[in-house]
């Protein structure tokens, strides 16, 4: 459909067919966060960075997203949940495609805990909303994280290659979920899925050369490009990292050479 496909190069980088995502969805799980409690300035920086997109909530597009400075793709999310919740793993739906159509978005994105006791929910929703997106021509990333009782490692290749593999078969074109730890086991993921796989962030990192080795091993097994969140807009300068990170992802620097840009 030619409404996704141009939506999807406003995200992606068309030459390289990577992307760099900068999800800024925290503020409804775990309230004020530091490093989005200015989400104009914040948005700017990433995309001064070189930021292919930011994910947001419908509220905060109202509200922060800025009208000036370079531009960067919109991604509405529509799930969400607090971590006062009696199940802060049960993410529902918060608005919809045509809400977010409304608002300007080249793309939504919905979250799935794979693994949790209410991923029967989820899985539905997913698919309800992947159709939906067929529909209006809207591209649909999934969060697909392994989380749940079964579940003792969120990074073991086999539950992260589930993951993945059930959001593309549900309808996402492109999935986010967690990178496997090496490059090796990372590339099974990617083969095992047919749409393009981006790394998670996770939580802060300690050093920024681990995050800039785990962002240069992950596109060189083959991931599309990377969604990181806190370690980007907690950064000493999310400028600098978005920079060096998107260096990587669509220059294929090497990890000395980005270091040198923060």
């Amino acid at each position: 459909m030619i409404g996704k496909i141009i939506r999807m190069e406003r995200i992606i980088n068309r030459e390289t067919g990577r992307t760099v995502i900068v999800p800024m969805d925290h503020g409804v799980s775990i309230g004020p966060v530091p490093g989005l409690l200015d989400m104009t300035k914040i948005i700017d920086q990433v995309a001064t960075g070189g930021a292919n997109a930011v994910l947001i909530h419908k509220g905060i597009v109202v509200t922060g997203h800025r009208g000036y400075g370079r531009d960067i793709g919109l991604i509405v999310h529509l799930s969400a949940s607090t971590s006062l919740g009696p199940d802060p793993n049960n993410k529902v739906l918060v608005t919809s495609v045509e809400k977010a159509l409304k608002l300007g978005a080249d793309a939504v994105s919905v979250h799935v805990n794979v693994g949790s006791e209410t991923e029967p929910e989820m899985l539905i929703k997913l698919g309800t909303v992947a159709e939906t997106c067929d529909e209006w021509g809207m591209p649909l990333i999934a969060m697909m994280y392994p989380r749940g009782k079964k579940i003792e490692d969120e990074h073991d290749p086999e539950v992260v290659k589930l993951a993945a593999r059930a959001g593309a078969e549900l309808g996402a074109d492109i999935i986010k979920t967690n990178y496997t730890g090496d490059p090796d086991t990372f590339k099974e993921v990617v083969e095992g899925c047919p749409v393009p796989v981006v790394i998670a962030g996770g939580p802060k990192v300690e050093t920024e050369e681990e995050l800039l080795q785990m962002v240069k091993d992950s596109v060189e097994a083959g991931g599309a490009g990377v969604a990181i969140g806190r370690n980007i807009f907690q950064a000493e300068s999310p400028e600098n990292m978005t920079r060096a990170i998107a260096a990587i992802v669509h220059d294929e620097i090497d990890v000395e050479e980005a270091l040198k840009m923060l």
